[in-house]
């Protein structure tokens, strides 16, 4: 009887798990296909639709061409490497973010803690400001790959300056992460002098966002992000017994050091992706794992996936908000997820029982 109890408390748990993910990815439909609509030139949803399958082979021969070449090109060309870019973003901030508030056990920690942003900035703005202009097999180009060098630097250099022996401090990697990060963000001030008249791209990169999209850009990010999602998903057991404690969660046979080191290899590695290709685009990474919190509870079994497709509606509707709110200029996408992630954060913090780890 007690098994059979069990067994239903365990169903009941997989169908509520299975119908929020559900919810959740018609969400990240619905706001993928509004996006890819709306803008300056109005393309129905279904035209929309058969021009995106009219690119997949065999399928092609199935749909009859009825819209025009410019239609087309706006929507492959322009509209769905934005729409997919947002995606691949908001799904690896907000999982990267609810890894390290895991890792730290702390409720303000965010995908940018040890200074990947700041890294990333410095990388960019040197590559403005230098004009480097070199690529790999003619596809990947300078800003991304700076970005990704600056990040990525970053993160082993605040590991080093952390490290003592075998162990990995949480507070001393919080204290690396906020030194190095202000000193990047000092050299960032640098390029910004040095800049001249590249000021203004410096400037709008840093603000975050995608009016730089690119398919070339999604080749590499999509998979890593993916790559990098499944890997963490695979510690989603190991994350809720570290919330017990580090203690405890030794004794309960938990490698708790080597998790630490993993996940913020991995973490920082999947915040990078997104920051090479869309800026710093802040406190998506911050608000979603604490929304999802309060919907699905604490379980990372839940909360990863749920944090990746919510991530993912929250950015692309974002976006879609920036580059449509003052047309037929475009905003940052960065500064309409501070303007309305930073309210929701204080009414958080003002309801101080919401905040939760």
């Amino acid at each position: 009887m007690e098994k059979s109890q069990v067994e239903i408390a365990y169903l009941k748990k997989f169908a509520k798990w299975s119908l929020i993910l559900v919810a959740l990815s018609v969400i990240l439909l619905f706001s993928m296909g509004a996006a890819t609509t709306i803008g300056p030139m109005q393309i129905p949803l279904d035209r929309a639709l058969k021009i995106i399958l009219h690119q997949i082979p065999l399928v092609d021969n199935l749909i009859p061409v009825q819209w025009e070449s410019i239609e087309e090109a706006v929507i492959i060309q322009l509209r769905l490497p934005r729409v997919l870019s947002a995606v691949v973003v908001g799904v690896a901030l907000s999982v990267a973010g609810t890894a390290f508030q895991c890792l730290f056990r702390n409720p303000m920690a965010d995908p940018y803690v040890l200074g990947v942003a700041s890294g990333a900035g410095f990388g960019a703005a040197l590559a403005m400001v230098l004009r480097l202009g070199f690529s790999v097999f003619g596809a990947i180009y300078a800003i991304p790959i700076m970005a990704s060098m600056g990040a990525i630097s970053t993160v082993f250099l605040v590991y080093g300056i952390a490290r003592t022996g075998t162990e990995l401090p949480v507070l001393r990697l919080l204290l690396a992460g906020i030194a190095v990060s202000s000193f990047f963000s000092a050299l960032i001030s640098v390029m910004m002098a040095l800049a001249g008249e590249d000021l203004h791209v410096v400037y709008m990169w840093l603000l975050g966002g995608f009016s730089l999209s690119r398919w070339e850009y999604l080749y590499v990010a999509a998979p890593t992000v993916a790559v990098g999602f499944i890997i963490l998903y695979a510690f989603a057991r190991d994350f809720n017994i570290i919330l017990l404690g580090e203690e405890q969660a030794k004794q309960l046979g938990v490698e708790v050091e080597k998790i630490k080191k993993m996940v913020l290899i991995i973490a920082s590695v999947v915040t990078a992706v997104a920051v090479s290709i869309s800026g710093i685009i802040g406190f998506v990474g911050l608000i979603v794992p604490h929304i999802m919190r309060i919907l699905v509870g604490p379980d990372h079994r839940i909360l990863l996936p749920s944090s990746a497709l919510a991530g993912a509606s929250i950015l692309v509707l974002c976006d879609t908000i920036a580059r449509t709110v003052i047309r037929p200029a475009a905003l940052p996408t960065g500064i309409i997820t501070t303007m309305l992630g930073c309210p929701f954060f204080i009414y958080l913090l003002k309801r101080s029982g919401k905040i939760r780890i």
